[in-house]
């Protein structure tokens, strides 16, 4: 449980640094942002006033200095003016006709309607400077944000995304990369654990066949035979693990009262099992029993083990269109919110003594070899828990 408590921790302060880095860039934009609009709006009054500067250059020209001196006025206004190349700019004469426009893309036959769509972006971004030609003629400058500054505010947005998606994308190749592994090592356990458990499953057998010879009570040979023969279905289960199995067409509740009544005989008196549904129905779906029926087996066993050895486990079969919906219900301590979504995780457990892999391998069997479906419907601490298979017919 601590291992994956980690990995949640630092799966979460990798969204947060990317959180920080991301208002950290918004932040420095907007600033830098500010700042450039506060440069641009300089420029325009530089280019306001330039504008004035020429139409109001009525210099009386008395000497050939006098002359060069305004010669090269004019040209250093016409240079400001010309320098703007970026900032979108519309003149308007005192009665509200367009006089002059820059660095606005339109075609001639739409020049009015293009204007007018600018004029409107301009009022809402900014107050208008006056130019005033004197003799009571007044021209109003109008301008918004550059292409530049536009694009500078659209970055970090940009950024994040990207951060994000990487973050994403690294999300899923490292658990892809964990689950490949897991499987792995998994499967390798399994088919060695299958092979250890066969030479003393042989031996117990030829040792059951020995007492058969000898005065021993035939209840007491029956019992050692029904616990070798679940020996080597638990064998079998090992070895198929990593394999696809083979689905049969079988009766589901067939399946269900077998499991259940061996786990009957092997659990406490003070457990109690109510089975609702017709024990003598049919309901035939594909499945691999010896797999399936071990499903059923570790969700009781995890029933009992919340219960204390003392409760009641509730098993509910509902046909549903073209599926099969089994819900196992206890009256155990339940499982708080936060387990909830770890339950199935391998490795995850709640016990002080267990490895974790039972319920992430009822998820496998159910959810990869029958293409089911196995998640938690209703658990509440200190009341008990349900759990819900739905089986495709």
């Amino acid at each position: 449980m601590d291992i994956y408590l980690k990995r949640r921790r630092g799966k979460i302060l990798l969204l947060i640094i990317a959180v920080l880095i991301g208002v950290a860039s918004l932040l420095y934009t907007n600033w830098l942002t500010k700042k450039m609009a506060t440069e641009e709006r300089n420029k325009v009054e530089i280019w306001a006033e330039a504008i004035k500067g020429i139409n109001n250059a009525t210099i009386e020209v008395t000497t050939p200095e006098m002359t060069q001196l305004q010669t090269q006025y004019l040209q250093f206004l016409g240079l400001v003016s010309e320098k703007n190349t970026t900032i979108p700019i519309l003149i308007l004469n005192p009665d509200g006709t367009f006089n002059f426009d820059r660095n606005i893309a339109y075609r001639e036959d739409k020049k009015e309607e293009a204007l007018q769509r600018e004029l409107e972006k301009m009022q809402d971004y900014a107050a208008p400077l006056p130019i005033d030609l004197g003799d009571g003629y007044e021209q109003m400058l109008y301008y918004r944000e550059s292409t530049l500054l536009r694009n500078l505010r659209l970055y970090p947005v940009i950024q994040l995304i990207v951060i994000l998606i990487f973050i994403i994308v690294a999300y899923f190749a490292f658990n892809a990369t964990n689950q490949a592994e897991q499987n792995q090592v998994w499967v390798g356990m399994s088919k060695e654990t299958a092979h250890q458990l066969g030479t003393p499953i042989s031996s117990l057998m030829a040792w059951i066949e020995l007492l058969k010879l000898k005065d021993v009570d035939p209840n007491l040979i029956k019992e050692l035979e029904q616990d070798t023969a679940r020996l080597e279905r638990i064998t079998e289960r090992f070895s198929k693990i990593g394999s696809k199995p083979e689905l049969l067409r079988v009766n589901l509740i067939e399946v269900l009262n077998s499991a259940i009544s061996y786990l009957k005989r092997r659990s406490s008196e003070k457990v109690k099992f109510e089975l609702n549904y017709d024990t003598k129905a049919y309901i035939e779906t594909p499945l691999n029993g010896a797999l399936f029926s071990w499903v059923i087996e570790n969700l009781c066993k995890n029933a009992i083990d919340a219960m204390g050895n003392n409760g009641t486990i509730t098993v509910h079969v509902k046909e549903k269109g073209n599926q099969v919906n089994i819900d196992l219900t206890d009256t155990g301590c339940g499982i708080s919110k936060n387990h909830q979504k770890s339950i199935f995780h391998p490795g995850f457990s709640t016990k002080k003594r267990g490895w974790g892999l039972g319920l992430s391998l009822a998820k496998r069997i159910v959810e990869i070899y029958h293409n089911g479906k196995i998640f938690i419907k209703w658990s509440e601490q200190g009341k008990g828990t349900t759990f819900r298979i739905i089986l495709n017919k």
